[in-house]
């Protein structure tokens, strides 16, 4: 069924979707970093380790396939003449980030955590492991490919009933995290580089966006439940296929946010609803390919006296302004399908992307930005537009002008004939940019470095017999053993804590309840007053756990004693007491001073008792907190306050 937006509807249908209607297809592509030891392919730890620095500079460059292509995703960053500028701390990169060494052998725990997840989304495993090359020259990989490699085929997930396929499980190795641009120069830290991770990809089996959500949950249990895989920013992403009748297939690369998949995908339906309206009305208006002509207008005599600070700014550095005329196009840039989602500004983002322009003007936003009525109708006359045409105007060096306008025609070419397809980054407010065009098969081929892995069925069948308990039963196991609310539960499967949790509680007295509340919600908390909570070991839990148990520090004085270690990471906790003077006191001291603060509150506590009680609670806390547990405090205090009441 073709989608034909009529301009007067186009407005309620962008307000109200009907996903089955468009015919919306999701197929979601999870990343996950694996806790491991090592990283994929050498003996690098997966863990942050400062330390001495090197610095090294590369350019990447496309090659030719053994298909004789040159991927177009690569010839897209070719274009763009970036030089890399790498750096590599010693105590976790080595000559194979470096791409000085060949890879070493596939590291088998990551393997077995792969196969592990596998084997639980009821996947078939592979006879062979055979890792691949696939061209990646964005900088992000100093060799200019990604290593990767299929563990199994095959799966499901079921979600409310519906089956939901799982194409493909592979291994692959992280990419180097990006620390900023620079012009034409990028710099990379190559801390992640090489660190495991599991990509899930589903078929595109998913029609809503709140199920794309419901799918990666899932999925992300799953993963969860092994307890071998990394927490935190930068350890998960979810890329997102979108596509639509009438429209085209689209990647969304780096969705980090669950929360954030149901409003990518409503945007990218929004966006993709546009420019077949826009499409549709080129057609009406009878916008012919050929109507559009490539000339490039040098308009800078028209903006020598402009307000524009931009343009301004740009001419007295020795920029010229440059325009183009898209016959046909005016009135249709600036119709909003959302937030940021107009055509002007994706024509904008395309040429960033291509050029690393700092934007692009255009006659439909006019006037504006400083830039007056008489020069847009100026520049009309000069390129002879009329109300019906659009012109795309760029203050810029002459050559990076022209590639950018240049792409914008591209572009407009496009519009009239159908939906790129292409791939999009995610931006935090649930919008795209153009990121690049999509790759093809040109970009994939066979490692020759590392040979192939067997597997092993005596393996599988260890694996198969060890498998993690799902999330779900041990949600609710640890509810009904420990007594716990379903909040603590989730969190301390969210901080992957449930391991040392149960540990903890196997070996203390000490409440469940307050175990948890340690591991998870203190802290959460200490983060957000802005400790370093990085510093705080399962050890440290260990430790103050079983001095509570043994009754030598107070319950209380356990958030004192973390805020320590946060600030003194090399100290011991029997340092961190003996520094903040939390030693526990004897019931014998602790009566003492309860018997002076009571005598000296002799009148009080005969007029109001129970008030008295409140306040002599509050300070005896202040003074005794972390020394004595404030149960027992209480009911010290409550029994001398009876005894004197007794008197009476």
């Amino acid at each position: 069924m073709n989608i034909v937006i009529k301009e007067d509807l186009l407005k309620s249908i962008l307000e109200k979707i009907d996903y089955k209607e468009i015919g919306l297809k999701v197929g979601l592509e999870i990343h996950r970093q694996l806790n491991t030891k090592h990283k994929l392919f050498c003996k690098c730890p997966t863990i942050d380790i400062e330390g001495e620095e090197t610095i090294f500079i590369r350019k990447l460059r496309p090659t030719i396939s053994e298909l004789g292509e040159i991927d177009q995703a690569a010839l897209f960053e070719a274009e763009r003449h970036r030089t890399m500028i790498y750096h590599a701390k010693k105590g976790n990169t080595c000559l194979v980030e470096m791409d000085e060494e060949p890879p070493h052998l596939i590291n088998k725990e990551a393997v077995e955590i792969g196969l592990t997840i596998a084997l639980m989304l009821g996947m078939k495993i592979v006879d062979e492991i055979h890792v691949m090359r696939k061209i990646v020259i964005d900088g992000s990989n100093t060799c200019g490919f990604q290593r990767t490699c299929i563990l199994a085929t095959g799966g499901k997930i079921i979600i409310e009933g519906k089956e939901i396929p799982i194409n493909t499980l592979c291994l692959e190795e992280d990419a180097a995290t990006l620390i900023k641009r620079e012009d034409d120069l990028v710099h990379y830290d190559l801390s992640r580089l090489g660190i495991p991770l599991v990509e899930i990809s589903t078929a595109p089996f998913i029609n809503s966006p709140e199920e794309a959500k419901k799918v990666a949950l899932a999925i992300g249990n799953i993963l969860r439940s092994t307890s071998k895989v990394k927490r935190g920013i930068g350890s998960i992403r979810q890329d997102i296929n979108i596509s639509i009748k009438n429209g085209a297939l689209v990647e969304i690369k780096g969705v980090q946010e669950l929360e954030l998949i149901p409003k990518v995908i409503e945007n990218e339906v929004k966006r993709q609803l546009l420019l077949i309206y826009i499409k549709e009305e080129l057609n009406r208006r009878n916008v012919k390919a050929s109507d559009l002509k490539f000339e490039i207008f040098d308009v800078t005599e028209i903006f020598k006296n402009t307000e524009c600070k931009l343009i301004k700014n740009s001419i007295e550095k020795g920029d010229k302004v440059y325009a183009l005329k898209l016959n046909g196009f005016g009135g249709l840039l600036n119709i909003e399908a959302g937030p940021n989602i107009r055509f002007g500004a994706e024509l904008n983002n395309i040429a960033k992307a291509w050029t690393g322009i700092k934007g692009i003007f255009h006659t439909d936003e006019m006037p504006s930005y400083g830039i007056s009525e008489n020069e847009i109708n100026s520049l009309k006359r000069m390129l002879n537009a009329s109300n019906n045409d659009a012109i795309v105007f760029i203050a810029e060096k002459e050559d990076k002008a022209r590639k950018a306008l240049e792409k914008i025609y591209q572009r407009a070419l496009e519009a009239i004939e159908k939906i790129p397809e292409e791939t999009r980054a995610a931006q935090p407010d649930g919008t795209t940019i153009y990121s690049r065009p999509r790759p093809g098969s040109a970009r994939m081929y066979p490692e020759t470095d590392i040979p192939p892995l067997k597997i092993d069925e005596e393996l599988l069948e260890k694996i198969k017999s060890n498998l993690p308990e799902p999330i779900e039963i041990k949600i609710k196991r640890i509810i009904e053993k420990y007594k716990l609310s379903k909040q603590l539960a989730d969190s301390l499967i969210d901080m992957d804590k449930v391991e040392i949790f149960e540990e903890l509680t196997q070996y203390s007295n000490v409440a469940p309840s307050f175990i948890a509340s340690l591991l998870t919600e203190t802290i959460i908390n200490l983060r957000r007053e802005g400790y370093d909570i990085s510093n705080i070991k399962d050890e440290h839990f260990k430790e103050i756990i079983k001095m509570i148990n043994e009754k030598k520090i107070a319950k209380e004085s356990s958030i004192e004693i973390l805020k320590y270690i946060c600030k003194n990471p090399k100290s011991k906790i029997e340092e961190a007491i003996k520094e903040l003077s939390l030693e526990y006191l004897s019931i014998d001291e602790v009566k003492s001073i309860v018997e002076k603060i009571v005598n000296d509150n002799l009148l009080e506590i005969k007029n109001n008792p129970l008030k008295a009680e409140k306040k002599l609670m509050g300070i005896l806390m202040k003074s005794l907190r972390g020394k004595i547990d404030g149960k027992i405090l209480n009911e010290i205090l409550k029994e001398k306050i009876n005894e004197i009441i007794k008197k009476e």
